[in-house]
């Protein structure tokens, strides 16, 4: 069986984590261990900031 590999570091996913208040259950339990819910907020706060920091990097 393949794994995936994922599009974000370790370290941002972590760090979304903390913002959104589900690290204790990240280190309790693993990624696993959160909801769906969870995940899904992860994901549309990652999106915001690459479009805020897209919207700031000037194109050429």
């Amino acid at each position: 069986m393949s794994r995936r590999r994922g599009v974000m570091s370790e370290q941002f996913k972590e760090e979304l984590a903390k913002d959104l208040g589900i690290y204790d259950t990240v280190q309790q339990e693993g990624w696993g261990g959160i909801r769906t819910k969870d995940a899904g907020n992860m994901v549309k706060r990652a999106i915001q900031i690459a479009e805020q920091t897209a919207s700031r990097t000037p194109r050429s």
